[in-house]
């Protein structure tokens, strides 16, 4: 499987997934088409399955155009989000698995963003939408702290090399709030200095992986000491809740 990376609108990310063996293709998060549309035309692939993560307009706007010129498309998102999802027609829940050529994916349900949110993973890979970003977490749209700590909780438990494809390009921001409240981790200053030399190169800082994130990531830390001492925080669910109250003003 090949992905592709292709950025769109400010800051998002839609993820063209090529199975070149079968000339067929599945999209995560259209947010628009065209350049879908011209990926899809450049590579000579069908496209197949469009793989919604959430409901949020900047992840599923290009689901319609997409169906109009692939009208076999599949396209797929949470059973929660029924009725939010242009086109939706396959309704998901967590556990079940969906497929592109020989790849298999399974779906993880993490609310918190919103109440139906979910992820595509796949060995090696995870789509994750606005769950977990480079260095930070999504706001909370929809969800309490509790189930978005769940949620992170079950992406922190894959395999360390996975590769994290979150929807936008938030990672220097995120590591910015993430050094003041873990100012002295060497790895986490490490990183930020990377990312800066990235971004100022116009290079995108996705993909991840989860050791990374558990490594420089507050909101997969909340556990460690320097941090609930930072927000005063005297358990992790407390922890998290002010990380994600202090992150909504930084």
């Amino acid at each position: 499987m090949e992905i592709h990376r292709i950025p769109v609108l400010r800051d998002n990310y839609i993820f063209l997934l090529h199975d070149p063996a079968t000339a067929t293709a599945a999209i995560v998060d259209p947010a628009i088409a065209p350049p879908v549309l011209a990926k899809l035309q450049e590579l000579g692939a069908t496209l197949t399955a469009i793989f919604n993560t959430h409901h949020h307009w900047d992840h599923v706007d290009g689901n319609e155009e997409l169906e109009q010129a692939y009208p076999e498309v599949v396209i797929y998102g949470g059973v929660g989000d029924r009725g939010r999802i242009p086109g939706q027609q396959v309704f998901l829940e967590g556990g079940d698995r969906v497929f592109l050529g020989d790849q298999t994916f399974e779906v993880l349900f993490i609310p918190g963003h919103t109440r139906a949110h979910i992820a595509y993973v796949t060995p090696g890979h995870v789509f994750c939408g606005d769950t977990l970003f480079a260095g930070g977490c999504g706001r909370l749209r929809e969800g309490t702290p509790a189930q978005m700590m769940a949620s992170l909780e079950q992406l922190r438990q894959l395999p360390g090399e996975t590769q994290v494809w979150c929807a936008h390009e938030y990672t220097q921001k995120n590591l910015e709030f993430a050094l003041t409240v873990e100012p002295e981790n060497v790895a986490l200053q490490e990183r930020y200095q990377g990312v800066i030399e990235r971004r100022k190169n116009h290079e995108s800082t996705i993909p991840t992986t989860i050791a990374l994130e558990k490594a420089t990531n507050p909101f997969l830390r909340w556990h460690e000491p320097a941090i609930q001492s930072a927000v005063n925080g005297t358990s992790d669910l407390q922890t998290f809740t002010r990380l994600r109250g202090l992150k909504d003003q930084f």
